[in-house]
């Protein structure tokens, strides 16, 4: 019987290596697949180069015996993904590059090569888990990437396969050590995807000039001066760099400052001490929503997630006039315009959408 065929995205890295293996061990005809997605020098900026991390994954398909390609997406990563991501930071909003990268270019390109390769499958190295066309958190809680794929829809689960979403960080480890991975205790990958960790100021500093405004407290008196609203998110901490004069409080302890909200328009930063009722939001619009499978109903209790591995903080989702508000049980910090908001009914992914202050 012909075995099926399946296109493994791997990039180096330990998660994807050992997802290569197990569909082999479990009889999969395995094609490996790297993706060049970003080799700017000038404008790299941080740890990953994508000629090292090649080297590393053709080591690991040479040692599994399974061929190796290179499929090279640079122009639509850089379209769909960093002119994107510039755009949103020009309107002084914080958008999500990791989501972008798997919503309009790994998933839909490498099932396209995938297709030409007569390929079944597709698979990732994602710490995630499918169930009957439905997208589950992983198990291990602290790895979970459901909140960079909220936006795949049903078509892609069902031809995508993440073999390591049942594991946990530890044991994925383990089983590269026991084969003999380079790779086993390689640092994971942070940062913008297929870039890396960067200097995110500099990095936007390439293409959007520092403009000084001035930095409020929360009764409008100027407290400090920035060097340009677009390279700063609310919930960032602030402090005397800037001119902020720090108080003492309790204990003698400095009073930590944190970016409160933005005007673009004003070209003004408004910052707040913590503590302060500004730096806390409990209800959020949410625009351009994303559903996996059926449209949720409205008064629905959700969990929701507002950063990568966040809390999953109990909530409420309700449409009215024609948008979706969640209402969280508990105000939070650190809520910004531009950032997913993901949607969860226990373990399914329900799916989400961006965090909208209009």
């Amino acid at each position: 019987m012909k075995k099926p065929k399946v296109l493994v995205a791997m990039s180096g890295g330990v998660d994807s290596s050992v997802a290569a293996l197990l569909l082999k061990n479990r009889g999969f005809n395995v094609i490996g697949a790297f993706m060049k997605n970003w080799s700017d020098a000038k404008n790299a900026l941080g740890e990953c180069s994508w000629k090292d991390d090649r080297r590393v994954a053709m080591s690991i398909a040479s040692k599994i015996n399974i061929p190796l390609i290179t499929l090279d997406f640079e122009k639509e990563y850089r379209k769909h993904v960093v002119d994107e991501m510039f755009r949103l930071y020009k309107k002084g909003i914080t958008p999500n590059p990791d989501i972008d990268c798997n919503n309009r270019v790994k998933f839909p390109l490498l099932w396209k090569a995938a297709k030409r390769l007569g390929s079944n499958f597709i698979a990732t190295g994602h710490y995630i888990r499918k169930k009957d066309e439905k997208l589950l958190r992983a198990k291990d809680e602290s790895k979970d990437q459901s909140y960079f794929l909220y936006r795949i829809n049903k078509d892609d689960i069902s031809h995508s396969l993440f073999p390591i979403g049942e594991l946990t960080k530890k044991q994925v480890r383990e089983i590269a050590k026991k084969n003999g991975f380079p790779n086993f205790s390689r640092k994971s990958t942070v940062g913008i995807c297929f870039i890396g960790k960067v200097n995110l100021k500099k990095f936007l500093q390439k293409r959007i000039k520092p403009k000084q405004g001035e930095i409020l407290d929360p009764e409008g008196k100027t407290i400090g001066r920035h060097d340009g609203i677009y390279y700063y998110t609310i919930g960032q901490r602030i402090g005397p760099r800037f001119g902020i004069e720090v108080e003492r409080g309790r204990g003698q302890r400095l009073k930590r400052w944190y970016v409160a909200s933005k005007n673009l328009k004003k070209n003004e930063i408004v910052a707040a001490p913590e503590g302060h009722i500004l730096n806390y939001r409990k209800e959020i619009m949410i625009k351009n929503p994303h559903w996996i499978n059926e449209k949720p109903k409205t008064n629905v209790k959700v969990l929701a997630r507002i950063r990568q591995v966040g809390e999953l903080l109990p909530s409420k989702l309700k449409y009215s006039n024609n948008k979706y508000h969640i209402t969280l049980n508990k105000a939070i910090t650190g809520i910004s315009e531009g950032q997913a908001a993901v949607l969860y009914c226990g373990l399914q992914v329900l799916g989400g959408g961006v965090i909208d202050f209009s």
